[in-house]
């Protein structure tokens, strides 16, 4: 009986890891379709002959559907269940692979870009609740370091694998999608296999479609820490997403495809393997040393833009990767310790809320003010915007660490 029992037990713990590995799995995908597209920008822009604002808008509108999926559906999964929502999710980022398969204009980019940004939208809360569900109690905070983890994985992979491809294979603004849609339709059938958590989904009926977001009275003043780091942290990788580009074609000259994935790839696995490496550093300190390192990292984007330093573009990179770890990281397991049961995935999504908004903001901010004087003088702006940003933060959670 009590070998039955232990058998038992360790099918059922082979079958979750089985089911964390799958909604890790499309957690990375979904996010990396955010990323193919950083090393294609140049050759979009060349072919569809459109000014750097245009690309500027391109990029802002990725933000209009994350931004709507969490407003809109934050807690859809609460209700109809994970792996309905998950499905939804999928299914989206496979229409949006196929407008970019087929993108002639910037229309259809705009399009794609919208469609990208909402299944991330849908995805990432659903995701993140899911695997803290699939998890035991006492290892609920490795949810943080999982999700984390393979998102940014996911990122580096999918700016990776775009330019590699763009550079040295045929078909530079086909192949990656080709490539990226079979791996969607592979995890979306492993996602659809996934057993659910959630003990007594309800129908879509029952979602409603006002903006749903909030965040309990109970825990309001415990949700701030981790909200304005996430957004600080989301805030310094926008930063550099914005910048990197133009350091890279005007103070560098470096027109290979590669190169400006596999910066984006150091970027990601650093923040991957800084997450797991730290991941029993209490979260408060994480959040506090994420904001007192925003300062020096922002520096050395800048420094490396003003010298016209590949050396100093990569330090920059490494880290604004362990400040992304140590922010994102530290604010995401705070909320899934605070979170009540019932409303974990509008909880996480309105942690993403303030993420994704950070992480647009400099990218649009720079685009803008590049266009009317010069791209040194838009990074100076957003850089010191930025360390305004982390001096006050880091004041404010200095003061009330305790």
């Amino acid at each position: 009986m009590a070998y039955r029992d232990l058998a038992h037990t360790q099918e059922g713990a082979d079958g979750n890891a089985v089911a964390i590995g799958t909604v890790a799995a499309m957690i990375a995908v979904l996010f990396a379709g955010s990323t193919v597209l950083t090393p294609l920008y140049i050759i979009y822009k060349q072919q569809f002959g459109f000014s750097q604002i245009t690309l500027t808008l391109v990029y802002a509108v990725y933000v209009v559907g994350n931004l709507g999926a969490l407003l809109m559906f934050g807690g859809v999964s609460d209700v109809i269940g994970r792996r309905p929502a998950a499905v939804a999710a999928m299914i989206i980022a496979i229409l949006s692979a196929l407008v970019f398969l087929f993108a002639e204009n910037v229309l259809s980019l705009d399009v794609a870009r919208i469609l990208s940004g909402l299944g991330i939208g849908i995805g990432a809360g659903t995701g993140t609740a899911w695997i803290a569900e699939l998890l035991p109690d006492a290892e609920r905070s490795r949810a943080s370091v999982i999700t984390t983890s393979t998102n940014f994985l996911g990122l580096g992979f999918g700016a990776l694998a775009s330019g590699l491809l763009a550079q040295y294979e045929p078909w530079p603004l086909r192949l990656i999608f080709i490539a990226y849609l079979a791996a969607l339709v592979v995890v979306t059938i492993l996602v659809w296999r996934t057993r659910e958590t959630v003990a007594k989904p309800g129908s879509l009926r029952r979602v409603s479609m006002r903006p749903q977001l909030s965040v309990p009275e109970e825990i309001r003043a415990s949700f701030v820490a981790p909200a304005v780091t996430g957004f600080g942290a989301m805030a310094l990788v926008g930063f550099y997403a914005a910048v990197s580009p133009s350091i890279l074609a005007q103070q560098l000259h470096e027109a290979n495809h590669t190169v400006a994935g596999a910066l984006f790839f150091e970027l990601a696995i650093v923040t991957a393997v800084s997450i797991v490496m730290l991941m029993r550093m209490q979260s408060s300190k994480a959040m506090l040393a994420a904001l007192a390192l925003m300062i020096p990292s922002v520096l050395l984007v800048v420094m490396a833009q003003m010298l016209a330093s590949m050396a100093l573009m990569v330090a920059a990179t490494a880290c604004c990767g362990v400040v992304a770890a140590l922010g994102y990281r530290g604010g995401l397991q705070v909320v899934n310790e605070i979170a009540p049961e019932d409303r974990r995935a509008e909880l996480v999504s309105s942690f993403f809320v303030c993420c994704f908004t950070g992480n647009a903001l400099p990218v649009i901010g720079v685009g803008i003010i590049s266009t009317y004087v010069n791209a040194v003088a838009a990074s100076l702006a957003f850089a010191g915007m930025i360390i305004v940003f982390a001096l006050v933060a880091l004041g404010f959670g200095l003061k009330h660490r305790h």
